[in-house]
């Protein structure tokens, strides 16, 4: 029995409508499925309804009398054009080559000083003769286990062998401090800040293709300048404080900030306050080795009658600061996209800075001026009011509000020198020890007769554990030490490290004081006397 014209017609217009969504497994299929309903004569009449050949029809009735199931895909597994990087044996070294010249393939490549991006990429492979798409560069790394990276900040330098035990420190110090209904603040200066149209990180809404036009590029404005902007940030009551300079970030200006806070907030906040604990970096211009800070913190605790401690961060881990991520990060999310054309704006951006915890900032514009290359002579260093803690002195300090003697401007001639007596030194309010026992110290330090090499020193061994002593009862820094025994600040220091070793040797610990006594006072005005004196004063850029 033949296939009626309308049958086949009918097909026509089926393969017709059906055709262009299915691929070409699937074309297969339908004709044999349909040419099996039309029994004997169904692969001719089919394949001239669809106008293929009866070879295409007669491979799908195949397919469908095996029962295969479905694949899932148009092809079979092995089906179709090879893979560039399976014809290509070197194309993936190469490729790792390029990306990686300093560990897999040439050191000298072309590529390792700029951007590795795919198009790049599949450039040079082409032209080293490897001819590569983009994308197929693209899905190589992928199967090498790249993707896209950026820099990730987590490099701190150095790691300081006591950095943890610092950090252990000075949290007790805060919690100890806010126990005691005492105020805790920690305080640094954000990014200098170019004031003028300039561009700054972030996006904000706006109309769109209407973004704020700025200054192409960014050298700062002669008649604006910078803004540096220094924070106090209150801990417990989680409050700032900033103080917008426009000269210099200068020891005085930190201070001078932290006073402003003071005299304008934390007074009232904390009116029965004796006490103030600082946290502040290490570096910078309210860092540990700053003198000109210790000096100005000396000035604010005789003003404002405060004992003021100051814990410093250990040295490379700044980004730990609370007021890094507590106050500065939500001002930058305040302003991000926003110039900030004048000081106005930037001190109103920061007043307005709040966070969902409860945040309040208030900040004030300081247009005073700050110089720098200030010099703290040794006078001035040894007659501050301060007292090293018994772990790291240098990290940890105490300043008393004591008024620190002015230091002369010149001696007058008619004015006789006082007489300096050797013997002040060993005075037992200034050693905690008797002379018994500095005695018996020295003979328990003192080193055998076969260990002496070399010539004497020119300080006696007594005299050197005495001036350890003072260095570690006192806190009396090696430059002060070095005027009252008559040496040189390098030979001093070589002392102090050299008697050190030779008490830790021995397990002896020498407690320091917990307040200046008033023997020292003698010795502030002798180092007074000979820093006043031309040819024996030695100062010290801060």
């Amino acid at each position: 029995m033949s296939i009626l014209g309308e049958t086949r017609s009918q097909l026509s217009v089926k393969f017709a409508e059906l055709f262009p969504h299915l691929d070409e497994r699937q074309r297969r299929l339908l004709m044999s499925a349909e040419s099996r309903v039309l029994g004997h004569g169904g692969v001719r009449a089919v394949a001239r309804a669809a106008e293929v050949s009866e070879t295409t029809v007669r491979k799908g009735v195949f397919e469908l009398e095996a029962g295969e199931e479905p694949l899932g895909r148009v092809r079979r597994p092995g089906g179709g054009r090879k893979r560039v990087a399976d014809v290509d044996p070197g194309l993936r070294p190469a490729l790792l080559a390029l990306v990686e010249p300093d560990v897999r393939g040439d050191p000298m490549s072309p590529l390792r000083w700029t951007v590795k991006s795919t198009r790049v990429l599949a450039r040079e492979l082409t032209r080293a003769g490897h001819r590569v798409s983009a994308d197929t560069v693209a899905d190589l790394l992928r199967e090498e286990g790249f993707s896209l990276q950026a820099n990730v900040k987590i490099l701190e330098g150095s790691r300081h062998v006591d950095r943890d035990a610092q950090f252990r420190y000075l949290n007790e110090e805060a919690r100890e401090h806010q126990g005691a209904g005492q105020p805790v603040i920690s305080v640094d200066t954000k990014k200098k800040e170019l004031v003028g149209a300039f561009k700054t990180d972030g996006r904000q809404w706006r109309p769109a293709g209407d973004p704020v036009p700025v200054n192409m590029h960014d050298f700062a404005d002669p008649k604006l300048g910078r803004a540096i902007p220094y924070g106090v940030y209150d801990l417990a009551a989680n409050t700032g404080w900033v103080n917008v300079g426009t000269d210099h970030d200068t020891a005085a200006f930190a201070v001078e900030s932290i006073r402003r806070w003071w005299h304008g907030q934390g007074q009232s906040v904390y009116p029965r306050a004796t006490r103030l604990l600082i946290t502040a970096d290490a570096g910078g211009s309210n860092g540990y080795r700053t003198r000109a800070w210790k000096l100005e913190l000396a000035r604010l605790a005789a003003e404002t009658g405060l004992t003021i401690t100051v814990c410093h961060l250990p040295p490379g881990t700044s980004k730990w600061n609370k007021v890094e991520h507590r106050l500065f990060s939500h001002i930058t999310m305040n302003w991000r996209g926003r110039p900030l054309t004048s000081h106005e704006v930037i001190v109103q951006s920061i007043a307005a800075t709040t966070t969902r915890i409860g945040l309040r900032m208030h900040a004030e514009l300081d247009t005073s001026t700050y110089p720098t290359g200030v010099q703290i002579g040794d006078a001035e260093m040894a007659a501050l009011p301060l007292t090293r803690h018994g772990f790291h002195g240098d990290w940890n300090y105490v300043l008393h509000p004591q008024p620190a003697p002015a230091v002369p401007a010149a001696r007058a001639p008619h004015t006789p020198e006082p007489e300096w007596n050797q013997a002040l030194l060993t005075d037992p309010t200034l050693t905690s020890m008797s002379p018994k026992q500095l005695n018996d110290l020295t003979k328990a330090l003192a080193p055998d007769s076969g260990d002496r090499r070399g010539r004497p020193p020119r300080l006696a061994f007594a005299d050197q554990v005495l001036a350890t002593v003072l260095h570690l009862h006192l806190a009396l820094a090696a430059e002060p030490l070095a005027v009252l025994f008559g040496g040189s600040r390098t030979a001093m220091h070589r002392t102090l490290l050299k008697i050190r070793k030779l008490l830790g040797a021995r397990g002896i610990v020498i407690p320091p004081a917990t307040t200046p006594p008033a023997a020292l006072a003698p010795l502030q005005a002798r180092v007074l006397a000979q820093s006043s004196d031309p040819e024996s004063k030695i100062k010290t850029t801060c």
